[in-house]
């Protein structure tokens, strides 16, 4: 079974940055998209960025601050996080997709906070 372990989060000042990083317990065949994707207490999850073998996207409200890679082996992906909000607080997940299914990692919390 193919987990999914992030990292990186943590307690932020605004202005500041953080490097997510998700890593999968094995390769993974088929992948289409690797994702990321926050969820704000007592909101629903939202997108945040994509990354697909020829495109990147990311939510109009972190474009500009954000940026998602992930390695050549496609077993790590990133998101580098910059000019941190207080209302980017929230549950970071991320999501491979793949042509069979859906993974999911636990999450890593992310709080901006002076």
């Amino acid at each position: 079974q193919v987990q999914l372990v992030e990292s990186g989060g943590g307690l932020v000042q605004p202005g500041g940055s953080l490097r997510l990083s998700c890593k999968a317990s094995e390769s993974i065949f088929g992948i289409n998209v690797m994702a990321w994707y926050r969820q704000a207490p007592g909101k629903q999850r939202e997108s945040v960025a994509a990354i697909s073998s020829d495109s990147t996207s990311y939510a109009d409200s972190v474009k500009g601050r954000v940026t998602i890679s992930r390695d050549n082996a496609k077993t790590t992906v990133y998101l580098q996080v910059n000019n941190l909000k207080p209302e980017d607080t929230a549950v970071y997940f991320c999501n491979v997709r793949t042509i069979f299914r859906d993974y999911w990692g636990q999450g890593t919390q992310v709080t901006v906070s002076s």
